[in-house]
Formats: C-alpha cells, sequence, structure tokens
C-alpha cells in the first residue's frame, strides 16, 4: 500500500478541482493548471472539501507505484494555484548580471555574449542585484526552468562564482600551491 497515495488531499475554499479520465484541471484564486494524467482505473472520490484517490481493483506494480504519484501530482496542482511556487537562485562573478527585457531572461555570465532565455508561459522572473526569483504555479515548470538558469554557469568550486540555489552550500576547493 502506497503511504503517500492513502493521504487526503484537503481542498482550500475557493479552489474547483475537475477531472475526467484523461486530465485533472484545478482553478484557484492565482490561475488554473490542466495537467493529462491517465488515470489507468484509479478513481478520485470528492467528499466535504477534501479528495481521496482510490486505486484499481486489482492491485499490480505499476498502479501501486502510480497511486502515490498521482496524489502527490494532484496536491501540487492545489497548493500551487492558491500559492505560488518560487525558487530563488544566486550568482556571483565579475561583471555577471541579469534582466528581464520583454519575454526574454538575459543573463551576462562572463561568456562573449549575453545568453537569452525564453520565459515559459505561466512563469513570473524577477530580478536583483545578485539574485532571480522564479515563480509560477506548477511546481515542475517552476523546478525546470531554474534548472536550466543554473546549468548555465554552475558554481565553479575554485573561485565560487557561477549560479547557485539560495541556501545551496558549495565547498571551496584549495588550489594547486595550497594542495601540494
Amino acid at each position: 500500500m502506497s503511504k503517500v497515495g492513502k493521504k487526503i488531499i484537503v481542498v482550500p475554499s475557493g479552489t474547483t478541482v475537475h477531472w475526467d479520465n484523461q486530465s485533472v484541471s484545478v482553478k484557484g484564486p492565482n490561475g488554473e493548471m490542466i495537467q493529462k494524467l491517465n488515470l489507468y482505473g484509479f478513481t478520485i472520490i470528492e467528499k466535504d472539501g477534501s479528495l481521496t484517490i482510490s486505486p484499481p481493483e486489482v492491485l499490480n506494480k505499476r498502479s501501486r507505484s502510480l497511486w502515490g504519484t498521482f496524489n502527490a501530482v494532484i496536491a501540487n496542482m492545489i497548493s500551487g494555484v492558491n500559492k505560488h511556487f518560487d525558487k530563488i537562485l544566486e550568482f556571483e562573478g565579475v561583471g555577471y548580471r541579469a534582466e528581464v527585457s520583454g519575454n526574454d531572461l538575459v543573463l551576462n555570465l562572463g561568456f562573449s555574449h549575453p545568453v537569452k532565455l525564453l520565459i515559459p508561459e505561466g512563469l513570473k522572473i524577477s530580478t536583483t542585484k545578485n539574485s532571480i526569483s522564479v515563480s509560477g504555479c506548477s511546481k515542475e515548470l517552476v523546478g525546470l526552468f531554474a534548472a536550466k538558469i543554473r546549468k548555465i554557469r554552475k558554481i565553479e568550486p575554485f573561485k565560487l562564482s557561477g549560479i547557485k540555489y539560495k541556501g545551496e552550500i558549495v565547498k571551496k576547493k584549495a588550489g594547486k600551491k595550497l594542495a601540494g
């Protein structure tokens, strides 16, 4: 039995959930999300402002593994339309800058050219002197775009220049002179 799958999903007031066999849609105060999910015989039961996902009658290995996944995806959709998910990235380096121009995020990270990234629909990007904030309803989309930004110039362990998540701990390595 799935521990995550058995959890009851609380639906806050002002949030509506609609589903069929192919998709789940959630509408709340901060937006609307539609996720394609093939429910594979699972049934969603709504009772007293909460949802429970019940598995098919025949539990095989695949349905046991999907039970918790469906529950987590729907719970993240509900919490995303009620309060946005956000990730904060910090960057450090000589001449490193970030700015939002129109629908693009322009990064100057020590390359010979500025790097332009198209901001996906549904995400909000804000920049300060040395940080980038990515926020939106979809936890998956926020995490993917933040990882895409970080991948451009990962933190370098000798000078600690590059992009990292806020709170990420990076060990500084000793150079050649100190090592030997």
